[in-house]
């Protein structure tokens, strides 16, 4: 990241004890301010990233406006350097560094989760945060996430990713299906029973009940197990 870079001019002194302070989110403001001049409009998914100005850094109150200017006539695509100067009896420069970041929407726990629990949309809800601090494989649209099942514990302000949903298993071991067969283009059922777990269009292993033959199918709902031809 890149960080504030501060240089006061040799003729500023420490401020006097109780002296009045510069507001540093008024710095702040200026070097946004003159960014957003030197640079095209941002998107909705970016912003400006501005120093950050460390808080301790004890400047003494400007009785000038504080003037912001490009420390340099060129500066990278995104980012840029602003220097903010005060012309007054004790002056003073510092040089604060501004960088374009993108954003985006990710969902987002609203509460803890526990293993095994199929995601509704009370579950979570979408923010916006920089990209730069999110996880591989965050999901950007609800939908993604909704009836996906928890993997692992969740805590509640987590981000959601793929790492940690699953798809729910439409058939579970020991249940009873119906198992569908295409012979010649005519549709034959026979009631089964699934040996394994299986989520939907994967493959799963089940027992034809009428003959006993174990046989292998794909679920496609939480019923119907179609059998692979053999």
């Amino acid at each position: 990241m890149w960080l504030a870079t501060t240089s006061l001019a040799p003729a500023a002194a420490a401020p006097e004890q109780g002296a009045d302070l510069q507001d540093i989110a008024a710095l702040e403001s200026l070097a946004r301010a003159e960014a957003a001049r030197q640079f095209p409009p941002l998107t909705e998914r970016q912003r400006f990233l501005i120093g950050p100005i460390q808080p301790l850094l004890q400047l003494q109150r400007c009785s000038q406006p504080v003037r912001a200017v490009l420390a340099s006539p060129r500066h990278m695509q995104d980012r840029a350097t602003i220097e903010l100067r005060c012309q007054d009896t004790k002056p003073w420069h510092l040089y604060v560094q501004v960088r374009i970041i993108g954003t985006s929407s990710v969902a987002v726990a609203t509460h803890a989760i526990v293993v095994g629990s199929v995601l509704k949309t009370t579950d979570l809800k979408m923010e916006q945060h920089d990209i730069s601090e999110l996880p591989p494989g965050f999901l950007d649209d609800p939908a993604i996430a909704v009836g996906l099942t928890a993997s692992r514990p969740i805590a509640g302000g987590a981000f959601l990713t793929n790492q940690q949903l699953v798809t729910a298993k439409a058939v579970q071991r020991g249940q009873s299906v119906t198992l569908v067969a295409d012979l010649g283009g005519m549709s034959v059922r026979a009631a089964g029973k699934a040996l394994g777990d299986g989520s939907i269009n994967q493959r799963v292993r089940v027992q034809n009940l009428s003959s006993g033959k174990v046989v292998e199918g794909i679920a496609r709902s939480e019923q119907i197990v179609e059998i692979i031809s053999q």
